[in-house]
């Protein structure tokens, strides 16, 4: 299918952090945590359950992201009737600081940013993106994050952080995630019309929010004009 260029140039191309640059095999903590305890045939509900307990629990105020992990990861075992670790937020945590970018991302995001000003948006603490944004090769003209906004995404006050802080309007903006229950659905009623999912596979492909869909940052540069 033909990549469609865009109409306009963008002020900012705004990315999601996690599972979109970087990548989010949560999956393989979780089966160490309680693989034994699952049944084979029901693994996959509880991990769609987990991620699913991910997303309400930051639908509040903001806490630290390593305790939503935990909290979240209690709430979905609670449920299946197993014991969760003490410390599976620190491991769920320490995982992600750990982690490095997806295979396709770090040349063309650099090529991107010699174009384009690049920002993230991320449902994590300070801590997380000091360690990941140095893993992606590419400069950026701001990294936001949960903790600065006090709110994390579905949230609106956390779309509104970014905009207060550069002084931009949704029309600003090419936004960019692999998240639509976290970025896009909720973007999409604030106004913002400039949307892309980067598909890997985390939700399903949802029609009624406007937004493109492509496979890869190399076809992200070339709607870009890149």
């Amino acid at each position: 299918m033909a990549i469609p260029s865009l109409q306009f140039r963008p002020k900012y191309v705004s990315f999601d952090c996690y599972g979109t640059l970087i990548e989010y095999p949560i999956t393989p903590i979780t089966y160490e945590l309680v693989g034994d305890q699952i049944p084979a045939e029901q693994w996959d509900q509880f991990v769609r359950e987990f991620r699913g307990y991910r997303y309400d629990q930051v639908r509040g105020e903001y806490y630290p992201y390593e305790q939503v992990l935990q909290d979240s990861f209690e709430r979905v075992c609670r449920k299946w009737g197993v014991k969760a670790a003490p410390d599976a937020g620190k491991r769920f945590a320490d995982g992600v600081r750990s982690w490095g970018p997806h295979p396709d991302v770090v040349a063309p995001l650099k090529k991107m940013a010699e174009h384009y000003k690049l920002v993230i948006l991320s449902n994590a603490d300070n801590s997380f993106l000091a360690e990941s944004v140095p893993k992606l090769g590419a400069d950026f003209h701001a990294v936001l994050t949960a903790e600065q906004a006090g709110y994390y995404k579905p949230r609106y006050a956390a779309f509104e952080y970014m905009l207060e802080k550069l002084d931009a309007s949704p029309e600003d903006f090419v936004h960019v995630a692999s998240h639509t229950r976290y970025d896009h659905q909720s973007m999409h009623d604030m106004g913002f019309r400039n949307l892309v999912l980067l598909d890997r596979g985390y939700d399903p492909v949802t029609h009624g929010y406007d937004y493109v869909t492509v496979k890869s940052l190399d076809d992200l540069n070339t709607m870009l004009g890149i």
